[in-house]
């Protein structure tokens, strides 16, 4: 178990964190959740001791091991793989070390011989004799194959030590696991297998995460940082936000019976109960949720932008037609002959290991690039709004207001009033709206280039990894937006829940080519599942 007692942090004249007093018990998993700039990573490094806090204690129950996700992907460059691993249970990794150089004395003495017997048996009490095997089970599950264990780290992609230091977190069942975005940069075969192993793990874990449907699979609980402070809720990400938005429904309507409210949150509970899966973590919150009462339920402070794509002509049923598209990027040729044809209310994701290629293909249905050969046409109907990945010419040594920065793109001569309640919807208030363009912050120059999509009344959106630096907040309102889109979309994404609720069509990019099904990302998932199982099989 893990306690906060009284935690309170500043920076100048910023207040952080304020009286912080709870308790993170083992069995559990805690999400823990706040907007951008909340401080959840500057919470995670105090709870592991890279951080004092200037008041208040953080106690580990006696005898606890406290692993953490490294953040640093260039320390251990002269390093073995296998090694790397084991060495996340420091005091396994001493007790390796010494008995080595012990056994390696040319003149090994009685004192030698003594000092090593105690040192097996307390290798023998961590179970070392598992360890590399352990180790290699976990590299295994992440998908880092046998033949790279004893490689040195400084041989690998920066994907593969991401891998690497979350195995070292998990080796060796920590008692207490801190896991601050430990999906980023994983594919989805990884991200899986984690979501399996964490729903599993018996011990303590606390998560910083922006992928709701993660969160939604491994947490029992919630804790919310928020108003410099934290607060625990049973249940998953969904449900602490239905939660939330309902206790505000009820705030607003307070002069309705509480009869009424509690039945309310009745049938809201049974609902989210009945949805729970089989597994232990959700059997275990499915209790904790039906003993919750009204009074445990608060609102937020939370603040959520609005988006909406409000398309100014309705679209015809001739949209899109792509021939044989073939494109070269940097000697490596990324697309081969694409053939598609884009249909009325289609919301498709592009999915594929080649990002290079997903972002080419996106780049060239907007105008932005040239194929090497091959065509596409728009129909007559549309109007197309892009989202490139990568935003920085819209920013950089832009010296404009945030209001004549988005009066630039207004199709017409705004007033100043309506940009302002235009920013304003998008959390853009008062003296924010005249922040210059040039000092915004990843998830703000994302919010400002939804605007510009928002203000154009395009029908069909064109949208490369959109979710990328935005928070939990603003990502739940683009998710809504999107569902809500009249019109068509053509969007890459590695968020799991965003691409569940909003394509209805999967387009991959292979190197031999497409894969065109009308089907949706779970669909999709398990029907590669199926596949891959198949192969194995006739292996």
């Amino acid at each position: 178990m893990i306690t906060v007692n009284n935690i309170g942090l500043r920076f100048g004249d910023r207040k952080l964190f304020e009286n912080i007093n709870v308790k993170f018990t083992p069995g559990n998993c805690y999400g823990l959740i706040g907007a951008n700039g909340a401080g959840k990573s500057t919470f995670l490094k105090i709870l592991a001791g890279e951080i004092e806090a200037q008041t208040g204690t953080v106690s580990i129950s006696p005898n606890d091991r406290l692993a953490v996700l490294k953040q640093d992907h260039f320390e251990y460059e002269e390093v073995e793989v296998l090694q790397v691993v084991i060495m996340g249970h420091t005091r396994l990794y001493e007790i390796m070390q010494e008995k080595d150089a012990i056994y390696m004395k040319p003149d090994f003495t009685e004192e030698d011989g003594m000092r090593a017997a105690e040192l097996e048996g307390e290798f023998a009490e961590l179970n070392g004799w598992e360890a590399e095997s352990e180790a290699a089970i976990l590299l295994k599950g992440l998908g880092i194959g046998e033949e790279l264990h004893n490689k040195k780290m400084g041989e690998l992609s920066g994907a593969e030590k991401v891998k690497v230091l979350l195995a070292q977190a998990l080796f060796g069942k920590p008692d207490i696991l801190l896991l601050d975005e430990p999906t980023n940069h994983l594919d989805i075969k990884a991200i899986q297998w984690l979501e399996e192993f964490l729903i599993n793990f018996e011990n303590t874990v606390i998560v910083v995460s922006h992928d709701r449907h993660f969160l939604n699979k491994v947490c029992t609980h919630i804790a919310d940082l928020d108003f410099s402070n934290i607060q625990i809720y049973v249940g998953n990400y969904d449900f602490w936000y239905e939660s939330s938005q309902l206790a505000q429904k009820m705030a607003q309507e307070a002069n309705k019976k509480k009869e009424e409210k509690i039945k309310e949150l009745q049938t809201f509970i049974a609902r989210f109960s009945a949805n729970a899966s089989k597994s232990k973590q959700a059997t275990s919150r499915k209790k904790l949720l039906e003993k919750i009462t009204l009074d445990d339920i608060k609102p937020s402070s939370r603040r959520y932008p609005y988006v909406a794509f409000t398309p100014e002509r309705e679209i015809g049923n001739d949209l899109l037609t792509v021939s044989n598209l073939s494109k070269t990027v940097d000697g490596v040729k990324v697309l081969d002959n694409i053939s598609f044809t884009l249909n009325k209310d289609d919301k498709v994701v592009l999915l594929g290991k080649n990002e290079i290629a997903k972002t080419a293909l996106l780049q060239i249905l907007s105008g932005e690039m040239e194929p090497d050969s091959g065509s596409y046409k728009w129909g007559v109907t549309t109007s197309q709004s892009y989202f490139p990945k990568d935003n920085t010419e819209f920013f950089e040594g832009v010296e404009l207001n945030l209001i004549d920065w988005l009066r630039q793109y207004s199709p017409q001569d705004e007033t100043e009033s309506f940009l302002r309640g235009f920013l304003g919807r998008m959390l853009f208030s008062g003296e924010e709206a005249l922040k210059k363009a040039s000092v915004l912050s990843g998830g703000e120059k994302v919010r400002c280039m939804l605007s510009k999509m928002m203000l154009s009344g395009a029908n069909v959106l064109l949208l490369d990894e959109p979710t990328n630096h935005l928070d939990l907040e603003s990502i739940t309102a683009l998710n809504n937006g999107l569902i809500n889109f009249k019109g068509s979309l053509i969007f890459t994404s590695h968020d799991h829940q965003f691409i569940e609720t909003i394509a209805n069509r999967i387009i991959e990019l292979t190197p031999s080519g497409i894969v065109d099904k009308y089907m949706t990302y779970n669909e999709y998932l398990e029907s590669e599942q199926l596949q891959n199982l198949i192969e194995e099989m006739y292996a």
